[in-house]
């Protein structure tokens, strides 16, 4: 009996709160005044995957609009001088070590005949002298193969970062040289870069919210959803009488660079009618809110403010609204 009591206690307070928390009179409140500008998406930072050795593109990994990974091959470059550098190294390599085993052999025999007197010192200084610079020249004939082996493997293009490849401007077949770009990418952390008139200016500040409408610049029709980002950067230079800023929004990375899309900045402060979000309701495409009365009464709705939406038309200050 006890546990039946508390539920029906619950019951009636749920039932006395819940009409309560479900109304909401219509209030005239301050809320920013928001304009709407075109905003471009940019890449914070454009990247060069440039070609480390010249030859010939044999083979293009990537074409425009592919995501690459740090590291991932863009192109392969071949330099057919290289193998017949190494060729002719691998040659003068065979006959310096064919002379380092000679200056050997003469040095042994010297070693061997110096105890008995039959050879001077000095001629052992000098076979000694002859053998030491023989082991010196074959090592650096090893070392200029390796370099040219390096500058073989150096013929892979490289992403130097993770991004979408922007350009490649050249094809295979095409002779490069070395330090020319082979591919231009952007990249993954993108930016809207907004341009404002020039009046705007004392209103823009670092930290300031922007809402983001949907792709594309066309207007939609009814409510839109919207996306909130922050300014990080107000140029302080005036362009040509625009005002210049960047704002960070999430979830650009499927954008394409240079796309534009709309952008509702504030630019001040004004009076607007607001009711909470979850108390306007759509129906064909159409938005509604329900009177104390139940009267259903159709409304153009604005933008989302912090306490709600801002209703335009449909209904007046002092209406009582329920939530659907």
């Amino acid at each position: 009996m006890i546990r039946n009591a508390a539920i029906a206690a619950l019951m009636l307070v749920a039932g006395i709160c819940s009409p309560a928390m479900a109304q909401q009179a219509v209030v005239r409140q301050q809320v920013d005044d928001r304009k709407a500008v075109i905003a471009t998406v940019e890449s914070v930072r454009e990247l060069k995957a440039r070609a480390r050795i010249g030859g010939t593109i044999t083979k293009l990994a990537v074409r425009e609009g592919d995501r690459v990974a740090a590291g991932d091959q863009v192109a392969l470059v071949v330099d057919p001088k290289l193998a017949l550098q190494i060729q002719a190294l691998d040659s003068r390599i065979r006959a310096q070590a064919a002379s380092r085993e000679q200056a050997q052999i003469d040095f042994d025999r010297m070693q061997q005949l110096r105890p008995s007197g039959t050879v001077s010192q000095a001629q052992l200084d000098q076979t000694r002298t002859r053998l030491d610079f023989a082991d010196r020249t074959l090592q650096a004939l090893r070392s200029d193969r390796e370099v040219v082996e390096q500058q073989s493997t150096e013929g892979a293009v490289l992403a130097p970062g993770a991004g979408r490849v922007l350009t490649v401007p050249i094809s295979v077949g095409s002779v490069i040289l070395p330090g020319e770009t082979i591919a231009t990418l952007a990249a993954d952390n993108y930016i809207l870069r907004l341009q404002l008139p020039e009046r705007h200016a004392r209103f823009m500040k670092a930290g300031d919210t922007i809402l983001v409408g949907a792709r594309g610049l066309q207007q939609q029709d009814g409510q839109e959803t919207l996306r909130r980002g922050r300014v990080t950067l107000v140029y302080p230079q005036i362009d040509q009488g625009r005002v210049v800023a960047d704002a960070v929004v999430e979830g650009l990375g499927d954008y394409f660079v240079g796309e534009r899309t709309r952008v509702y900045v504030a630019t001040g402060t004004r009076d607007a009618l607001v009711v909470p979000a979850d108390h306007v309701y759509r129906r064909f495409g159409v938005s509604y809110v329900k009177l104390q009365d139940g009267t259903e009464v159709n409304v153009q709705v604005g933008l989302p403010v912090d306490s709600g939406i801002e209703i335009l038309a449909g209904v007046k200050e002092g209406d009582v609204v329920v939530r659907p």
